[in-house]
C-alpha cells in the first residue's frame, strides 16, 4: 500500500517543525491535518511539491510549506520533492525548461557561457529570461498536474489491489 511507503521516508515532524526556515509559519505548523498520508493529502503534496520543483526562485521550501499549510497538503512530503531541483539535477532540468520555452515560442536556441557574475545573469535573463520563464512555468503546471494524477492513480490501484486480494482469500 502506498501509505506504508511514503511512511517509511517521511522525515520526523519535530525535526521539520524546528526548521529554521519555517519558523515563520508559527502555529499552523502544528495542523495535524499536515501530517496526514491520506489519497489526498499525498497527491496535493505532490503537487504543491513538483510545481515548486520548477519554479526558479530562491527559498523554494518555504513556498511550498506555505501552499502546502493553505491547501492542506503533507508539508514533509511537499517540501521534500522541491528538491529535485538540486545543485546537480538543477542545470539539465532548467535547460531543458529553457529548451521547452524555446519550442513553445518557435525562437531559436542562443548560445550562452555561464559566468559567475551579477552582470552575467541581468544580461542571460535579458536574452533567454522569457523562453527560460514560460518553460517553467509550463512544466511547473504540467508535472504537478501529472503527479496529483499519477498518485491519485496509483493510491486507488493500490487499495482496490487490496481489495481483490482480500476477497480471494476469503
Amino acid at each position: 500500500m502506498p501509505k506504508k511507503t511514503f511512511k517509511r521516508f517521511m522525515p520526523d515532524h519535530q525535526k521539520i517543525k524546528s526548521h529554521k526556515h519555517l519558523q515563520i509559519f508559527g502555529d499552523l505548523l502544528h495542523n495535524p491535518n499536515l501530517w496526514h498520508l491520506n489519497r489526498r493529502s499525498i497527491a496535493k503534496a505532490f503537487a504543491v511539491g513538483l510545481f515548486f520543483a520548477f519554479v526558479p526562485v530562491p527559498f523554494q521550501m518555504v513556498l511550498a510549506a506555505a501552499i502546502a499549510i493553505i491547501v492542506h497538503a503533507n508539508l514533509p512530503l511537499s517540501i521534500a520533492l522541491v528538491w529535485i531541483t538540486n545543485p546537480l539535477t538543477m542545470p539539465a532540468i532548467f535547460y531543458f525548461c529553457y529548451l521547452v520555452g524555446t519550442w513553445i515560442l518557435n525562437e531559436p536556441e542562443q548560445a550562452f557561457e555561464f559566468e559567475a557574475s551579477w552582470q552575467w545573469v541581468v544580461d542571460s535573463l535579458a536574452n533567454i529570461g522569457p523562453a527560460f520563464l514560460l518553460g517553467c512555468g509550463v512544466l511547473a503546471v504540467l508535472f504537478s498536474i501529472l503527479g496529483y494524477c499519477f498518485i491519485q492513480g496509483l493510491w486507488r490501484y493500490s487499495v482496490s489491489s487490496a481489495w481483490k486480494k482480500r476477497q480471494l482469500s476469503r
